[in-house]
């Protein structure tokens, strides 16, 4: 397909479900010079690819004919488009055929109470002409049969002209067309009484199910409200109110005590504790300084900090988490893609199977016309696809929300679907197992107390940025020590630092360079042997020539580690570390983490081992930072990013940890499970109640209205099964 010359992007009001997308899609793409549509039900937006010829206005009038509110978007920072490309390999969610079974909706307002949206208020009429037709009857028998039509004209009407648009844009199966079929067959062999109460109770089935789809869009769509509308930047020495959105990278802000942060950034200055619930789940407040990252929408807690924006408002970590579930939601699983397959021939199926109910016994058989014309009609509403079609998009749509929500972004419904399937689990180490910065584990004081040694320690390590000098500075400020200044500070390339304080001569280095100054006695070798087998590494402290104590520290594993890989295990998912780190600081760890340990790899090395466990039978989840694991990432059937909401955590990976919890990604498999699980049961009732009633229509037990109700009840029914998934907290929550 050739590259269009234009894009125009379109608000898009009343859209539930993929079948939604769908008919648009289809009435769109007949409109002459539309290259290509790009529909997202989550988001509500069409995007048009099209020639500089082309007239939008019809694009506009075929989508509204079909009962939705289309307005085109003016273009801003804040739109995330799709592309123009000629590149359909990728198998957008709306690029197929439209299906040939579409769910159907009386489309309003996607905005505000119910009962004021269209959809609402139709439905209240037809309700309201019911109830008047069933008193006039009462009170004037003879117009029972017209009163009756009238009332189901009432709400007929809008759905036979949205069947009529539908057929002549390329629709000719939706379900509105079966209910007009249905409801003007009743009609003609004198069921007007179940006719107006047929598509009352459509009605209301579509209601209910556009009140619960509403809520499903509108668990990830509150993350937006998180980030304030303004802000306070700075501006030539003076503090001045601008709208948040209007922030650009390099912007100075302030952020006083209680307020939301209003765009990702680094602080300047200032230090405070940061509440970043609402981006990371974390529930204790992180305090943060100088230099550190915050999140557009945290809480500042009790300190103001001056910050640098780092990303434009369309780039921040919120609006990129919402930006990735919206086109997650619109990526189709495999199930999904197999039921629309399904779809496209079940119903002209149903279509020929009730009108030959209808036909062949009164032809063949001697029965009945009225008798077997209403059962034909009963099954063309019992063999409506409404049901069937949303059990699956709505499972994931809600199950992609929860997760979002909890910093658990999945990359599409193939991702959820295959997390399920996962039964061994590579980690990288460094940074994933590991919080990735080396921590003080051991204090050892020989010759000076432990506050004096990590005293002269920091004190030598002023302004460094090595990362063991920061381990030591990190915990002075923990224990409160006051750091004295140092004179004729020196560094030693490879061998440490040097300097005096008060007249001392001090020395910080590895063992082997402070043997070189001093002798060091063979219980302190033998102390440095064994924090070296536990994967230390120990800096030794000098005063003149004795040694006056040890600095031990180590990467240490996450909190949540050892849980984490025990949540792993106990599901029987078989868990290693593939890490490029030397043998005994991996040994030491896993030990630590009771894991088994693969060390000093290469990236290739890593990308080769989870190949060996592919062709072992296993389903390989590999887990690491995104960017040195990389290859072994994209060799895994799921690769998940671990990180604090960086471009390589929400970019690379087909799913990404937000906030580096290791527990989180055995959250990520059981949020999987849950999800199949419903998928499985909505698939059951969906196709259950229609085989039941089908049956027992077929023999003459049920009718018309309970038809409807086979149809509206089991959408309703499918649809509020699939939003359990939105109170998804994990495994010690319970059942979802």
């Amino acid at each position: 397909m050739a590259t269009a010359a234009n894009q125009t992007r379109f608000r898009v009001d009343g859209m539930d479900c993929a079948s939604c997308a769908s008919k648009i899609d289809t009435a769109v793409r007949r409109v002459p010079g539309i290259e290509d549509v790009s529909v997202s039900v989550t988001a509500g937006t069409m995007t048009v690819c099209h020639t500089a010829e082309s007239d939008l206005g019809v694009v506009e009038t075929r989508v509204r004919g079909l009962g939705y509110g289309v307005a085109p978007l003016q273009p801003t920072n804040n739109d995330h488009e799709h592309h123009c490309h000629d590149d359909d390999t990728h198998d957008p969610p709306h690029k197929e055929e439209a299906l040939a079974s579409l769910h159907g909706h009386d489309h309003g307002t996607s905005t505000g109470p119910w009962w004021k949206s269209a959809k609402g208020l139709l439905t209240l009429a037809s309700g309201l002409a019911l109830v008047a037709a069933y008193s006039a009857g009462k009170l004037v028998p003879g117009i029972e049969v017209w009163a009756f039509i009238v009332a189901m004209l009432v709400g007929l009407v809008p759905i036979a002209r949205r069947a009529i648009m539908a057929a002549l844009n390329g629709t000719p199966f939706s379900i509105e067309m079966l209910m007009t079929i249905a409801a003007v067959g009743a009609v003609i062999i004198g069921a007007g009484e179940e006719a107006a109460t047929v598509v009352f109770l459509f009605l209301v089935g579509e209601l209910l199910e556009g009140v619960a789809a509403g809520k499903a869009r509108a668990s990830i769509q509150s993350l937006t409200k998180l980030v304030p509308k303004t802000a306070l930047i700075e501006r030539n020495g003076k503090t001045e109110e601008v709208l948040a959105e209007s922030l650009v990278v390099g912007s100075i802000i302030l952020v006083r005590p209680g307020d939301r942060v209003p765009a990702d950034g680094v602080i300047l200055s200032g230090e405070s504790a940061i509440d970043e619930a609402p981006v990371t789940g974390e529930s204790t407040p992180v305090r943060k300084g100088a230099e550190a990252t915050v999140f557009a929408g945290t809480v500042n807690g009790d300190g103001a900090l001056r910050v640098q924006v780092t990303a434009a408002a369309a780039d921040n970590t919120i609006a990129r988490v919402v930006k990735l579930v919206e086109e997650a939601q619109e990526s189709k699983a495999p199930t999904e893609r197999f039921i629309d397959r399904f779809s496209r021939y079940y119903t002209p199926g149903v279509v020929v199977v009730a009108a030959l109910v209808a036909v062949v016994p009164p032809l063949l058989l001697g029965g009945e016309w009225n008798a077997w014309i209403y059962k034909g009609l009963a099954i063309l509403l019992i063999g409506c696809p409404c049901a069937l079609v949303i059990s699956t998009p709505a499972a994931i749509a809600a199950s992609l929300s929860a997760g979002a929500r909890r910093g658990l972004l999945l990359k599409g419904g193939s991702v959820l679907e295959n997390l399920g399937k996962i039964t061994a689990a590579a980690f990288d180490k460094t940074g994933t197992l590991t919080e990735g910065k080396p921590k003080v584990t051991d204090l050892i004081a020989v010759e000076q107390s432990e506050a004096d040694v990590l005293k002269f320690a920091a004190a030598l390590e002023t302004g460094s940025s090595h990362p063991l000098a920061t381990a030591i500075l990190a915990k002075a400020i923990d224990r409160n020590i006051t750091v004295p200044a140092v004179n004729n500070a020196k560094a030693i390339g490879g061998k440490g630092v040097t300097g005096t304080i008060d007249g001392l001569t001090l020395f910080l280095g590895s063992p082997a360079a402070a043997g070189d100054r001093a002798t060091l006695p063979d219980d302190l070798v033998t102390t440095i042997g064994a924090l070296n087998d536990e994967g230390k590494t120990v800096s030794v402290l000098l005063v003149g020539t004795k040694v006056a104590g040890l600095i031990a520290m180590r990467d240490e594993p996450r909190p949540d580690a050892k849980a984490g890989l025990k949540a792993l295990t106990d599901a029987g998912i078989r868990i290693v570390m593939l890490t490029g780190d030397n043998r005994r600081t991996a040994d030491a760890i896993g030990k630590n983490l009771g894991i088994e340990v693969r060390a000093e790899l290469l990236p290739e090395d890593k990308q080769r081992i989870v190949g060996e466990l592919k062709k072992q039978g296993f389903k390989v989840a590999k887990i690491g930072d995104g960017i040195n694991d990389a290859p072994a990432l994209a060799a895994a059937d799921v690769g998940i990013a671990m990180g604090g909401g960086t471009d390589v955590a929400l970019e690379t990976a087909e799913a990404a940890v937000l906030h580096g919890r290791v527990s989180d990604v055995a959250l990520m498999i059981d949020l999987s499970k849950r999800t199949m699980g419903n998928i499985r049961q909505n698939i059951s009732v969906a196709l259950g109640l229609k085989v039941v009633f089908l049956f027992t229509t077929i023999v003459g037990v049920t009718g018309l209205w309970p038809a409807i109700l086979a149809d509206t009840g089991a959408t309703v029914l499918v649809t509020m099964n699939a939003l359990r998934l939105l109170r998804f907290r994990g495994v010690a929550s319970g059942a979802a």
